[in-house]
């Protein structure tokens, strides 16, 4: 094993005042951090529809003038919202809600500041599609006959594999148009890169057939698209505030412009480019600080520390072989507060960063072990163990002896020449480690004491086994997938997992069925648990909090949704940014306080989503009378 060390681097809107609040801008722009709890200022208002009608659970966003941080709440009931205490200054502030068109205004924050909003109806069909998140324009394909529920489920499983349906779905096109585009996407991974050389096999065949379908769903004439919708914020998922610190676009990749003409802030403007997003993965080190995996190719960061009061960017390199800077996909803070991630060089490695010094140190896996590769996520366990996925199996990292130890999967290929890519990985109180193959529906665990791995296989989705044609089980007896972006129609798809170490239960997401597995840590029983919506919510991490509360994004769509595992209740909490694609959530837990802080993956930002109690609500009504 060898180690390295690199020094640190550096539309219609109604808007009024009440007094003089909006009306006296702020002329200094500057904010000092100390000025937060010196000058506490809330920002509140009333949100109605065209008839007056007070409008709940309707997302109202601030950002001051040239600053990086976007603050978002949501209506209560009576259609009020109250801001956390923002520094003053001058704001743009919007609102918006599926099915309305967006309303923008300003404020000039001082005490008692106050912007009204009325909400004007979309009439447009088109421009209410292209509104939709992710899993509203699922809900709206058809499945009038059996080969619809087919083709169904393809969209579903094989075309986002790389990026929310909302994105390639708020275009039309004809069959012909919808042919160019699966025959590009049949060449693209799901990382974005073209590779002409290598098809998707599942899309090669399915070619026609999607094709057609696409084309009577969205082709020019409109199509058999049906506008679906879904109840607005209340209750908990109202009491939200969700901060978005925007991440700067790669500065060394060709662009158009250095910042993004839509970031996703204003739904209208339909659901943006990935190109030139720059993270991946994220997490808050001890002190609120965000640090982010750098996963586009760039010479410029590997990983990013963004001050948490002032959205300040740091970026930190370790230099790669090939000049860039080595690009990171996993990243994690462990438990005693150090940021670790992989680092590819392009030999994929281990690394870690004090988030106090900032000192990196980099850890190399010995000449003839597996690299530290694929779509990697890193974990620890309880004997100060890191866990790193491999392309055939996993890495456990002592980092007192600085030494790596090798565990292989039971069965890292399969048949057809399948590929079982590890995806997922936690580590237990007892130093044992479990990952997914999500190209196999399997979990793997492997015994620290014995050296020993052994595999769970979950069931395949028996409604979709049944629906498939002679046609179908014909062609995908001779199949085997070769990368986690191209599934069988009935596969799980165990992504990314999370464990409740002190009661080791291990909380699976699986992305093609909508569900998460619960599975016990000694004996691997397992459990299925179904998401609201098991279609059109697909989980991409499931992350327990000290409550036995599991939060898990739903990547293809723009919402977070936690599990409350002792009640057996779901809430849904609302992006407020359209095109996120969240990735792995970590938080940090602060008493009775709980933040969950994620990257969008898709418009490049990092958020930090906290829950306000009845109490914080009333003091923040209080204060703002």
């Amino acid at each position: 094993m060898s180690r390295l060390s690199s020094p640190r681097f550096s539309s219609s809107v109604a808007t009024r005042a009440v007094g003089t609040a909006v009306a006296l801008l702020l002329s200094s722009i500057t904010f000092a951090p100390a000025l937060w709890a010196a000058d506490p200022t809330v920002l509140t208002g009333i949100v109605t529809a065209p008839g007056g009608e007070k409008m709940g659970g309707v997302a109202v966003s601030a950002k001051a003038v040239g600053a990086t941080i976007t603050t978002t709440v949501f209506t209560d009931e009576a259609g009020a919202y109250y801001f956390p205490a923002l520094p003053p200054g001058k704001y743009r502030v919007w609102a918006q809600a599926l099915g309305f068109e967006t309303a923008n205004g300003e404020a000039g924050l001082k005490t008692g500041a106050r912007a009204d909003f009325t909400l004007k109806k979309i009439e447009d069909t088109e421009r209410l599609i292209r509104q939709l998140p992710g899993d509203l324009i699922l809900a709206g394909l058809p499945e009038e006959t059996a080969d619809d529920m087919r083709m169904k489920r393809i969209v579903h499983n094989n075309c986002t594999s790389c990026h929310t349906p909302s994105y390639f779905l708020q275009h039309r096109f004809d069959e012909a148009g919808w042919h160019a585009i699966i025959e590009a996407m049949k060449s693209i991974n799901v990382y974005g890169v073209y590779r002409p050389n290598q098809h998707n096999p599942v899309l090669d065949f399915h070619q026609d057939a999607l094709a057609k379908y696409l084309a009577k769903t969205r082709g020019p004439n409109g199509g058999a698209f049906k506008i679906t919708s879904r109840p607005r914020p209340s209750g908990e998922a109202a009491r939200a505030v969700i901060k978005e610190y925007d991440v700067p676009l790669n500065p060394d990749q060709q662009l158009p412009s250095a910042t993004p003409p839509n970031n996703g802030s204003d739904w209208t403007k339909v659901t943006t480019t990935r190109a030139g997003s720059l993270p991946h993965d994220a997490a808050p080190d001890l002190d609120g600080n965000l640090w982010f995996a750098a996963v586009a190719p760039n010479k410029t960061m590997s990983v990013g520390r963004i001050d948490g009061k002032t959205g300040a960017l740091k970026p930190i390199r370790i230099d790669a072989a090939n000049g860039n800077a080595a690009n990171v996909h996993g990243l994690i803070r462990d438990g005693e507060g150090t940021i670790w991630f992989n680092a590819w060089m392009p030999k994929g490695g281990l690394a870690k960063v004090d988030p106090k010094t900032e000192k990196v140190s980099v850890y190399m896996p010995p000449e003839g072990m597996s690299h530290i590769d694929g779509p990697v996520t890193l974990d620890y366990d309880s004997k100060g163990g890191i866990w790193a996925g491999t392309n055939d199996g996993a890495l456990r990292f002592d980092p007192l002896a600085e030494k790596f130890t090798e565990f292989k999967s039971v069965n890292p290929r399969g048949l057809n020449g399948a590929i079982g890519q590890t995806y997922g990985i936690v580590g237990d109180k007892d130093g044992n480690g479990y990952w997914s193959q999500m190209a196999f529906d399997t979990i793997v665990k492997a015994n620290l004491a014995t050296g020993e791995t052994t595999e769970l296989k979950l069931p395949p989705v028996k409604d979709e086994l049944a629906r498939a044609t002679d046609a179908d089980n014909k062609f995908y007896a001779t199949y085997g997938p070769r990368e986690i972006g191209t599934p069988f129609p009935w596969s799980q798809g165990p992504r990314r997992m999370g464990i409740d170490r002190e009661r080791g239960i291990i909380w699976v997401a699986n992305s093609w069925s909508g569900t998460l597995g619960r599975v016990d840590a000694k004996t691997l029983q397992t459990t299925l648990i179904p998401l609201p919506n098991t279609f059109t919510n697909q989980p991409y991490a499931a992350i327990p909090d000290k409550n036995q509360n599991v939060w898990t994004p739903l990547w293809t769509t723009d919402q977070i949704a936690k599990y409350d595992s002792k009640a057996g209740i779901w809430t849904m909490f609302d992006l407020p940014t359209r095109g996120t694609e969240v990735r792995i959530p970590a938080l940090l837990e602060r008493g009775d306080n709980v933040e969950v802080v994620f990257a969008y993956a898709r418009s490049s930002k990092i958020a930090v989503l906290s829950v306000r109690s009845d109490a914080d609500m009333a003091a923040a009504k209080a204060q703002a009378q």
